[in-house]
């Protein structure tokens, strides 16, 4: 059953999330409520969404069964100690914080009876594209998990994963988007050392980022048999792939993925 669905924090995350719900027709924006103390914000989500949002989030923890923790991690802290006295096990608590660890939660609402689901989402849910893993603590049920993936798979695609595998979600997928545009950047640098002009280098890398990807999705096969596809013996793909072979291309991005995890793992111990 469809009931309310509140946000606390009208970031770029929490629009990309009502926006993909809206559009999809998940919720109608008469059952989508957004706290946001500052006004200028409050006012553009009202007006671009016709939802309902509020300078405080009292109002949302009576109306809605769904809370999406969407602020900061530096002030997660105080969002919980303001919402401790309207925090329920009727309520289902989503979180896209990066790094807090579900205890976290627990510790800050003071209870241990709340439902609360941990999200990983990444930046691409700004285009409806994001990559999530979720988790939820020893209170919510499967059919907990499934509404949140649900919901997120309105905004891209969603994994349930135990919350021991979230850090290697962050190192992965939410840090991903930065690798991806350092690659394409360097596409675009090398495009213009050849004596392209920027704008065609940018329109042919980022299409040919573009379109490989839509490949790998849609034909279903290894990267390495796409990429033996491309590679003729003695040609331009198998010299450029020697070079990048020969510095290492491969263990440096699992290095920085690998990077990413164990500072994610760090962070969430601090």
């Amino acid at each position: 059953m469809k009931t309310k669905i509140g946000f606390i924090g009208g970031g770029q995350m929490a629009e990309a999330m009502i926006r993909g719900i809206i559009e999809s027709n998940f919720y109608d924006a008469s059952s989508i409520f957004v706290a946001e103390p500052n006004l200028e914000r409050r006012d553009f989500m009202t007006e671009s969404y016709a939802i309902q949002s509020f300078a405080e989030s009292e109002e949302l923890w009576k109306a809605c069964d769904i809370i999406v923790l969407a602020v900061k991690p530096q002030i997660m802290e105080i969002v919980l100690s303001t919402s401790k006295a309207f925090a329920t096990p009727n309520h289902l608590i989503i979180s896209i914080a990066a790094g807090l660890p579900i205890s976290f939660y627990e510790k800050g609402l003071e209870r241990d009876d709340c439902r609360i689901i941990r999200v990983m989402p990444n930046t691409p849910a700004l285009v409806l594209e994001a990559a999530s893993g979720l988790s939820g603590n020893k209170n919510t049920s499967k059919d907990d998990l499934f509404r949140c993936e649900e919901l997120l798979n309105k905004i891209g695609k969603a994994v349930i994963l135990d919350e021991s595998a979230l850090d290697a979600v962050t190192g992965l997928s939410g840090s991903g988007p930065a690798y991806v545009f350092t690659f394409a950047d360097a596409m675009i640098d090398a495009g213009i050392k050849a004596g392209l002009p920027r704008p065609t280098a940018e329109t042919l890398a980022l299409q040919t980022i573009l379109g490989s990807v839509k490949l790998l999705i849609e034909s279903k096969k290894h990267p390495a048999e796409l990429r033996a596809m491309v590679t003729s013996p003695g040609g331009t793909t198998i010299a450029a792939q020697h070079v990048l072979e020969r510095s290492g291309f491969k263990g440096i991005v699992m290095d920085a993925i690998e990077a990413a995890v164990n500072r994610s793992r760090e962070l969430g111990e601090s």
